[in-house]
């Protein structure tokens, strides 16, 4: 009489004396508990895992003997399976290493371990926006020389967006920061008898950094965000890639016209911006501290030099170049989900913000030491 087919999951001890685990039963989902607790008991001699006469064989069971072979350094090829069963094993291999992250580790080393792979990231973000930058400059020289590159109507309306639509906050902003200083420095200059210095105070203030900043941050916010999140969804609709099965440069198309209206409206929005942070600084001293705006734009014409106005002026192109290339860039980075689009457009505004505040710094030191 045949004995009855065996059915929990089990290991012939017997044959690990040459280094090989022979299974028995069935390894499913119903003896998990069994799978355990036999792969638990299995001899540290063991290299190698004959698993041909497992009666049946499911994802449980090929998980937990994928994680026994690791544990114990030998590779997949070193366990037989059934021929039946090869076809399931190879699916689950390719998805073993596909599980939750490991909670987040508290610590110095795991500190320390974050900071290595943010400046890694950060690294390949600089790397990444001088070639792009590269590549910008080499598609303009080459739209000089193809003018039916230009799209005139795409810049136009960027220009619209990114210049006209931004005047009234500019100029509110700017205005009220304006008399902020003014005030501030009114509260300091009283108590040596120099309010009279409100005026150089603002006018330096707003020519040479105030102005320029202000709007560069403002356009940070509103348009590189703004870029980041048209360029990113087209992306992820496939738009972009119908673009180049057409045989057209995403670049000239998406890039250029974004990048010439900024160059052209960042300057005239830094202008406005000074023009109002002057005039707030004017309306303190008139209402506040009387000064009448009639001394107030004689003491400015006497004591300012335009130089600082050239100077706050100089950088505007450049916060343009750096606003306009982060907002396209991280936008032809999405991967194509919605997180995506999101992930980038924050990390547009805050990489344009930082960089600007770092280049303005940088500038400044360089400004003062040359005299200008």
């Amino acid at each position: 009489m045949t004995a009855p087919p065996t059915t929990a999951p089990s290991i012939d001890h017997a044959s690990a004396s040459d280094g090989a685990l022979r299974l028995r039963g069935r390894w499913t989902l119903q003896y998990a508990r069994g799978v355990s607790e036999a792969l638990r008991g299995a001899p540290d001699t063991v290299a190698r895992v004959d698993a041909r006469d497992v009666e049946r064989l499911d994802s449980v069971g090929v998980l937990q003997l994928l994680r026994f072979a690791k544990r114990r350094g030998f590779a997949l090829e070193d366990i037989a399976f059934r021929d039946d069963h090869l076809a399931l094993v190879a699916a689950i291999d390719d998805v073993a290493d596909d599980r939750p992250k490991k909670k987040r580790e508290y610590g110095f080393a795991a500190a320390l371990g974050r900071l290595g792979f943010a400046v890694e990231d950060n690294w390949k973000e600089v790397v990444a926006l001088v070639s792009f930058l590269g590549e910008t400059l080499a598609k303009m020289l080459r739209m000089v020389r193809e003018p039916s590159r230009f799209r005139m109507t795409s810049t136009v309306y960027h220009m619209e967006q990114v210049g006209l639509d931004a005047v009234p906050l500019v100029i509110l902003l700017s205005y009220l920061v304006g008399a902020v200083i003014a005030f501030l420095g009114a509260t300091i200059l009283a108590d040596f008898g120099a309010t009279i210095f409100v005026v150089e105070l603002v006018s330096i203030a707003f020519l040479r950094e105030f102005g320029v900043l202000l709007t560069a941050i403002l356009l940070a916010g509103r348009t590189a965000s703004a870029f980041t999140a048209q360029i990113g969804a087209m992306v992820s609709r496939e738009e972009v890639d119908a673009i180049r099965t057409l045989g057209l440069d995403p670049i000239d198309l998406l890039v250029i016209p974004r990048l010439l209206a900024l160059l052209v409206m960042l300057p005239l929005l830094t202008f406005i911006a000074m023009m109002s942070g002057l005039l707030g600084g004017m309306s303190v001293g008139a209402f506040s501290l009387d000064i009448p705006p009639q001394a107030y734009l004689v003491r400015m014409q006497e004591q300012m030099d335009i130089t600082h106005f050239l100077v706050g002026m100089s950088k505007a192109p450049v916060f343009a170049m750096v606003i306009g290339l982060i907002g396209c860039l991280e936008g032809l980075q999405v991967k194509g989900t919605a997180q995506s689009v999101g992930e980038r457009t924050t990390s547009s505004v805050v990489q344009t913000i930082a960089l600007v505040i770092i280049i303005d710094a940088i500038a400044a030191i360089w400004f003062m030491n040359m005299g200008w």
